[in-house]
């Protein structure tokens, strides 16, 4: 390590918020090897940081001119939540939304039927950071979120997606409603989870460019949003629980999409 490198040891922080980090080893080398521009600056801990991994940081944050600095554990806990940082913050500017027509065009680069994730209200930012993991997994083109009452892209989220957020096109709309008729006229249906769907997820219809739609933690989709949507689907099960939570339905859903896309279209 370099005197250049640990310059600024003991300068710490700028204190921004949490929305200011990204922590933990591979959301902080997934954003340097997919979104590097979007950081500010890299804190490592002194000790303890496997030899590979800083010297991956390290070569990669001096291929694009990003401070490195060499921090103690206690300050490096002062900004990652519980501490669950494992050795490495990433201080990164506000985080690059996609728009609309971004996630729309995104079919076109590989030739296969279009697939975005739409959710409703999500506020617990590890259910957010969950679906895009999830979204990213199964090959969704990208995740539409509002604005407006529900979770943003913070830290916390690309700890909980494991880096999916720096792969993952993720737009922020100001109406959801809106954001499903514009997918409509692109030809995607729309699917909605819902556990008084009229159809089981085995048997519906996953064809074709599709719109996968999930609802708040407890509330669901919203009523005024399942009317713009073509079908609701519910997802058998044979438990006591009445449903799941919205990061787990939407990785069924997801799953059973890519399952049929990957068998040719097959129910169960």
């Amino acid at each position: 390590m370099t005197e250049t490198q640990l310059r600024g040891a003991n300068e710490g922080p700028r204190g921004f918020g949490d929305d200011r980090y990204v922590f933990g080893v591979n959301p902080v080398l997934e954003l340097l090897r997919a979104r590097p521009r979007q950081i500010d600056r890299i804190s490592l801990q002194q000790q303890g940081l496997k030899e590979s991994v800083a010297g991956e940081i390290f070569s990669r944050a001096r291929e694009h001119g990003i401070r490195v600095d060499s921090l103690e554990r206690e300050r490096l806990d002062a900004m990652a939540p519980r501490g669950a940082h494992q050795g490495v913050v990433a201080e990164v500017r506000q985080f690059d939304y996609a728009t609309l027509d971004d996630v729309l065009a995104a079919p076109a680069g590989h030739g296969r039927a279009g697939l975005v994730v739409v959710l409703d209200g999500i506020q617990d930012p590890m259910n957010l950071g969950a679906i895009v993991r999830s979204a990213h997994a199964f090959g969704a083109d990208g995740v539409i979120i509002a604005k407006d009452r529900a979770a943003a892209v913070t830290g916390v989220v690309a700890k909980a997606a494991a880096g999916a957020t720096a792969h993952t096109k993720i737009a922020r709309v100001t109406n959801l409603a809106r954001a499903l008729e514009a997918l409509k006229e692109k030809g995607y249906w729309s699917v909605a989870a819902d556990p008084g769907g009229d159809q089981p997820l085995w048997s519906a219809r996953l064809d074709g460019p599709l719109a996968v739609v999930i609802g708040a933690e407890g509330g669901g989709v919203r009523k005024g949003l399942l009317e713009h949507c073509d079908f609701r689907v519910r997802i058998p099960m044979v438990g006591q629980v009445a449903s799941l939570n919205a990061s787990v339905s939407a990785g069924v859903l997801l799953a059973e999409v890519a399952r049929r896309r990957a068998t040719g279209g097959a129910v169960s």
